[in-house]
């Protein structure tokens, strides 16, 4: 029978920081270079009076700052997530919350109980 891992006592806000960062990333973006340049033009259209300029990104004032922090936030975020599911699955626990994957050894998993005993174990090939 399948061991499950035991549930992370973390925060809801603590486990998703990293994809609402992602989507109001994304948010901003859509809204800078899609949304508000779209509603800029259809206002100067319903306004003929006014002189004719263009939309200019929001998030490209200051040398496009914004982009270059929220880019080293994410970017390092995920790298960071990557060691952390690395560090699971060396210590056998499926980052995904699935059953136990096994122990790693210095060169070969050894498989959990959660193999039926019908199947043979990945290592079983090698053994003849």
């Amino acid at each position: 029978m399948a061991t499950k891992p035991a549930l992370s006592t973390e925060d809801w806000m603590t486990k998703k920081w990293r994809p609402m960062m992602a989507i109001t990333y994304m948010a901003t973006i859509w809204f800078d270079f899609i949304v508000g340049p779209i509603i800029f033009n259809i206002l100067q259209y319903w306004n003929p009076g006014q002189a004719v300029t263009s939309w200019t990104p929001l998030t490209l004032q200051g040398g496009g700052l914004y982009h270059l922090a929220m880019g080293g936030i994410l970017g390092i975020a995920a790298w960071t997530r990557g060691k952390e599911k690395e560090a699971m699955i060396n210590k056998g626990i499926d980052p995904n919350g699935g059953a136990s994957l096994g122990t790693k050894t210095t060169d070969t998993w050894t498989q959990a109980a959660a193999t039926p005993a019908d199947e043979p174990t990945p290592n079983a090939r090698y053994a003849e």
